[in-house]
């Protein structure tokens, strides 16, 4: 066992701590990062809370990492010793099942086993990347292309992807009308890989506050949806909504901004139930989707997709003694756009 240096949750809505956590030993098909940068996804914030549920407490949150490997196992041939690569949002899945040899790890029928909070294939609880390393089973671990700025790279790894994923999915390209849905961690990476992807791009956000960074980041049109009006102008007119907001949002309100075929996808994993009126949908034979993350080889295509593109995420670099006050920033919408955890401060 190798003890390192993390942070952790030590109970529900308690702040995150100093603590060393120990790493299994590098097995066969197994792979040894040593984390340079860790963002903070919104997702850490609702697992350490407990807004998910129960926790494995103490839990060391984080699934956006990047880092260099410093060892790998005997049957390792994908990754070397110095590359730079990245950790998502999961670390196994069982390989075998209908989604997986799809590769839909993501939607793995036996449970895939997500970065941290879950329970691994050893039997162990996975600890995430607020951490100085990290052991991963190499089929999960992707490769950052050169020339991408390893701490942009990180939020690539959850942000990224899980915009990526249904924008392609559901076919952004030139000539579709694509509105993103909150301009946050999410929402700015929709907006660059929509507008690089070659779509027409709407943000819609509560007010015009970040109208100015909303069209410096790709976005054709900015409306506030705190205005009624905005409702009846943009009535019928996108092929596909994503919404990325982690909260209660008037579903039918946006379903009617759909022109006929359109797809409305959640990407924003609010904690409570939401509700729609089913003559929203077949009013224009419209669709409510969901989507999460991407399968590895997806993955792996959107790094490759933004470092053709130059897209990283906007971030603040932090230090670890910083976590706690950034979780508060996030809560208050109080960041442009992704934290970032330098963890080389963690020791």
């Amino acid at each position: 066992m190798m003890r390192v240096h993390a942070y952790a949750a030590p109970a529900a809505a308690a702040p995150l701590v100093p603590t060393i956590i120990e790493r299994r030993e590098v097995g066969p098909n197994d792979v040894l990062i040593e984390v340079e940068y860790a963002g903070i996804c919104h997702s850490d914030i609702h697992t350490v809370n407990g807004d998910w549920g129960p926790q494995p407490y103490p839990l060391v949150p984080g699934h956006e990492i990047v880092g260099i490997v410093t060892e790998v196992g005997a049957a390792v041939t994908r990754h070397q010793v110095g590359d730079r690569v990245g950790v998502g949002c999961m670390v196994n899945a069982c390989g075998e099942c209908a989604n997986c040899r799809n590769g839909d790890e993501q939607y793995c029928l036996n449970g895939m086993v997500p970065t941290y909070g879950g329970v691994d294939r050893d039997g162990t609880v996975t600890q995430g990347g607020y951490s100085t390393h990290v052991v991963v089973d190499a089929d999960f671990v992707l490769s950052v292309p050169e020339g991408t700025g390893p701490a942009a790279a990180a939020p690539l790894l959850c942000a990224g992807i899980t915009t990526y994923s249904p924008l392609r999915r559901w076919g952004a390209s030139p000539g579709k009308k694509v509105a993103v849905v909150g301009l946050g961690g999410l929402g700015h990476m929709a907006v660059k890989i929509a507008h690089a992807m070659g779509a027409e791009v709407t943000v819609l956000s509560q007010s015009l506050k970040k109208q100015e960074d909303g069209l410096r980041l790709g976005a054709d049109h900015y409306h506030a949806t705190g205005d009624p009006d905005t409702f009846e102008q943009l009535a019928g007119r996108f092929d596909l909504i994503v919404n990325t907001v982690s909260a209660a949002v008037d579903l039918d309100a946006y379903l009617g901004l759909l022109a006929v075929d359109g797809t409305l996808v959640n990407v924003g994993a609010p904690a409570e139930p939401l509700s729609l009126d089913v003559f929203s949908l077949i009013g224009a034979r419209r669709s409510y989707a969901g989507s999460m993350i991407g399968g590895i080889a997806e993955t792996q295509e959107m790094l490759n997709f933004c470092a053709e593109h130059r897209i990283g995420a906007d971030i603040e670099l932090i230090s670890a003694d910083q976590i706690n006050e950034a979780y508060q920033r996030v809560l208050a919408s109080d960041v442009r756009y992704r934290f970032v955890i330098d963890t080389a401060t963690l020791g």
